[in-house]
């Protein structure tokens, strides 16, 4: 089992770059020349999080692109909530691969990255022709209004989405100190700094209280150096959280526009990447027990032992070895025509 190293990772032979979207335009870094591998962060990260990927999957024979979501660090940020909706992320991402000059590209999303990079593939499979999630596995959308369920959980307390829901409650936590909240979230989900009892009562806001109230410790994780940390801390002080937040923000709207892919698997070949400690795997066993039947196309599933949240942080090596062996598979590299 690979371990996680406190390294900042040099990023040579990279370009940054912004595209132009049909909503706004979409910073971008890339490297390597090859079929396209479209790579998309999750909350609260930002294209930094695929650092450790970058080199090595543009070492492997491909462009390696990972962008800034809509709302993260040079990224356009919409002031309306409902631009944040994941119809308009799927439009980013194709508008992406446009940009780029190509026709066809795989995505690979972590924590919100993946459900954005699941729909993506669910609903231009014409563009995206494979899909590797990691963290969080796919759950097609069901009969059950997302805050109606996220509001039973908890009892007393409250779930950090319907936390989260309200614009400006969360921010007023996290902006008056970026920092430390950051660090905090960050440990409180990784492997090696979580609690021993694990991250699950880690998404619960006590009555009264704040999500960080559940934060323990000063101590950062083993992936994460103060190097890295600055990144992230220095772009949401400059662009604040709302951005990030209205994701979140955007779960009833999004039940609501995907209403048509009730139930409809992701045929494309696809890839789940999870940590044994993380909650957001656990959460969802039963999702990811149900792959032969949602991801009909899976060609490898990996929980990594001991492993938290920030699976392509804290086990790069890991990581980039599935990511990369699965990207050269026979299914994945036989790259399809576009479909007309």
């Amino acid at each position: 089992m690979s371990q996680p190293t406190r390294l900042s990772t040099p990023l040579l032979d990279v370009k940054h770059r912004s595209v132009d979207v049909p909503d706004g335009r979409i910073h971008l870094v890339e490297q390597g020349t090859g079929p396209l591998v479209l790579m998309v962060h999750g909350f609260p990260e930002s294209w930094y999080s695929w650092r450790h990927q970058l080199p090595v999957i543009a070492a492997a024979g491909f462009r390696a692109v990972a962008i800034d979501v809509r709302g993260y660090g040079r990224s356009s940020k919409p002031l309306d909530v409902a631009a944040y909706r994941m119809l308009a992320h799927v439009a980013d991402n194709v508008g992406v691969v446009h940009a780029l000059g190509e026709e066809t590209a795989t995505v690979v999303g972590h924590d919100w990255g993946s459900p954005i990079a699941a729909n993506t593939a669910l609903l231009r499979p014409d563009v995206f022709t494979a899909v590797a999630l990691l963290s969080v596995p796919y759950a097609p959308r069901n009969r059950v209004r997302p805050t109606e369920a996220f509001a039973k959980i908890g009892g007393t307390e409250e779930f950090y989405v319907s936390y989260f829901q309200e614009p400006g409650r969360a921010e007023a936590e996290i902006e008056p100190d970026v920092r430390a909240w950051l660090a905090g979230f960050y440990a409180g989900l990784s492997g090696d700094t979580m609690q021993p009892a694990g991250t699950g009562r880690f998404f619960l806001v006590p009555e009264g209280g704040r999500l960080s109230d559940r934060f323990t410790g000063e101590a950062l994780p083993s992936w994460l150096s103060e190097t890295d940390l600055d990144v992230y801390v220095n772009e949401f002080e400059r662009t604040g959280l709302s951005g990030a937040l209205n994701r979140y923000r955007n779960v009833d709207r999004d039940w609501e526009d995907l209403a048509v892919w009730d139930g409809v698997p992701i045929s494309q070949p696809s890839l789940f990447i999870g940590g044994e400690l993380d909650a957001s795997t656990t959460w969802m066993a039963d999702a990811v027990q149900a792959f032969p039947t949602t991801l009909p196309g899976l060609v490898s599933s990996h929980i990594l032992e001991g492993c938290g949240h920030w699976v392509q942080q804290e086990r790069a090596d890991e990581v980039n070895r599935l990511l990369a062996d699965w990207l050269k598979s026979p299914s994945v590299a036989a790259r399809p025509s576009p479909l007309r």
